[in-house]
């Protein structure tokens, strides 16, 4: 298995160098006919370096017209040497017009019988170095390099010697040590390019494909599990961006993960409270109806009519509490969307103190509402407010004792209007306060005797944030609490 992976990882690799070594072929056949046609012109080049005054010489040193005519019992002998001693030159005589008027080579072999004269007088005018090519008689139509020169009689031009530096015979030979010599400079050139280019190329893909091997590897340890596994190194350009790119990913699914399993552990603890405290008021309830069925003959209708209220009270406690959780689930899920209009926040708090005065009567808990004039209005959810308020008195009303007292104080701030709800109740231990308003989060210390899910205070949270504000606390045990928030205007 490990073999099979390390192929595939390796497969890159060879499919780079497989086009890199296809590159390199190319790219030396294209060297190698580059350095021909270079070779052949600096051939050419040297050749009419060397060459280039053997015309000025003959018509120097012999006299190739006489009266106007072409001296053949000197020339012939002369230019005949000169071909011996060098056979890539050919000799022709020219009258003024070009017109080719002796030579010493087989007749057959010349196609033409005049030469354009322009090339000639270009070559004549010219530098050294930049003389152009001309005419070749034995092969029309094919440029040849050459030299010529002037000839003169009695101080008037009478012809030209015209000779062609590059003959048949020497392109003969040539072309067959050419042939040889290209061979042998192309293959040596193209394979010790190859070989260098190669090794370096191949040394550069495996430095290339290795980091990629590496990081296949770490995104594989990543999918099979490891968390942990990063990409090292500081590498720039494509890579560095994919690496520093697959490790933030891998940070964000790590963390999405880690709050995958919180809110896994959370659920778990809403379970385990949901069933702590849905079946105290079911087996209350259930234990007072097995009696009122069993003993509905032997009770008194004040027995049965307290029964019945208390089946009545857990009730209201179950209804309370599924309500909650139905509440809290539809924040959960952003599926709450706040209908905001201005109102007075004094009149609804004036509302629900009255709603609760009934009870607090029962208890002699004094509840009060401070309010100055002239507060402005706020901007919110009339009935997500209303549940902020009920919750925190709900909750206030848990923990205060018979006899106390809770107030609601409002005051204006820059944002809106500050909401304090306090109370003279037992308060909260300093070691739980960090956690009073996290979900599902169950107080049960010493401090605080009543238990309860806390999932109350996590919906006022919540809902707090649909208004973008936020709740604090202070609270102090054995004094009170006091929940302060600010609702916008």
């Amino acid at each position: 298995m490990k073999k099979e992976k390390s192929i595939k990882g390796n497969w890159l690799f060879w499919k780079i160098a497989a086009v890199f070594t296809v590159v390199l072929i190319v790219l030396g056949l294209v060297f190698v006919f580059i350095a021909s046609r270079f070779s052949s012109t600096y051939y050419t080049a040297a050749h009419q370096q060397l060459y280039g005054d053997i015309a000025q010489h003959l018509a120097t040193f012999t006299q190739p017209i006489k009266n106007g005519k072409p001296d053949t019992s000197v020339t012939h002998d002369i230019i005949h040497s000169t071909m011996v001693a060098n056979p890539s030159v050919e000799v022709y005589l020219l009258d003024t017009a070009g017109n080719i008027t002796d030579f010493v080579v087989p007749d057959t072999t010349v196609q033409i019988r005049k030469v354009h004269m322009l090339p000639v007088k270009k070559w004549l005018a010219a530098k050294n170095g930049e003389r152009p090519m001309g005419d070749n008689p034995k092969q029309p139509g094919e440029p040849a390099i050459f030299s010529v020169a002037p000839i003169t009689e009695n101080g008037q031009l009478s012809g030209y010697v015209y000779a062609v530096l590059a003959s048949e015979k020497q392109r003969e030979v040539l072309s067959a040590l050419n042939s040889h010599l290209y061979l042998r400079l192309s293959s040596s050139i193209f394979f010790a390019a190859l070989m260098v280019a190669l090794i370096v190329g191949l040394i550069t893909f495996f430095l290339i494909t290795d980091s990629v091997r590496k990081t296949a590897a770490v995104v594989q340890r990543f999918k099979e599990g490891d968390y942990s596994a990063r990409i090292d190194g500081n590498a720039k350009g494509e890579l560095g961006l994919l690496a520093s790119t697959f490790n933030e990913m891998a940070d964000v699914i790590v963390s999405n993960i880690d709050k995958i399993t919180a809110t896994d552990k959370f659920r778990q603890e809403l379970i385990a409270n949901v069933s702590h405290d849905l079946r105290t008021p079911l087996s209350i309830m259930q234990g007072y109806i097995e009696t009122l069925t069993m003993k509905k003959d032997a009770l008194s209708d004040a027995d049965t009519a307290r029964y019945l209220s208390v089946i009545h009270t857990s009730a209201q406690k179950l209804s309370v509490l599924v309500e909650q959780l139905f509440q809290y689930a539809k924040l959960e899920a952003n599926l709450v969307t706040p209908e905001k209009e201005p109102f007075f926040i004094h009149e609804l708090a004036s509302d629900i103190l009255m709603a609760y005065q009934l009870k607090a009567a029962d208890r002699s808990i004094r509840l009060d509402l401070e309010s100055p004039p002239g507060l402005p209005r706020v901007f919110a959810d009339i009935a997500l407010t209303e549940r902020v308020f009920q919750n925190l008195l709900d909750n206030a009303f848990k923990f205060t004792p018979d006899g106390g007292h809770i107030r609601i104080l409002l005051s204006p701030a820059i944002t809106g209007v500050k909401v304090q709800v306090a109370d003279t109740g037992i308060g909260i231990a300093p070691e739980d306060q960090a956690f009073i308003f996290e979900r599902y989060k169950q107080l049960g210390k010493a401090s605080t005797p009543k238990k309860g899910m806390g999932i109350g205070l996590a919906i006022v949270k919540k809902i707090l944030e649909l208004h973008h504000t936020t709740i604090d606390m202070i609270s102090e045990p054995g004094k009170g609490t006091t929940f302060r928030f600010v609702v916008p205007g």
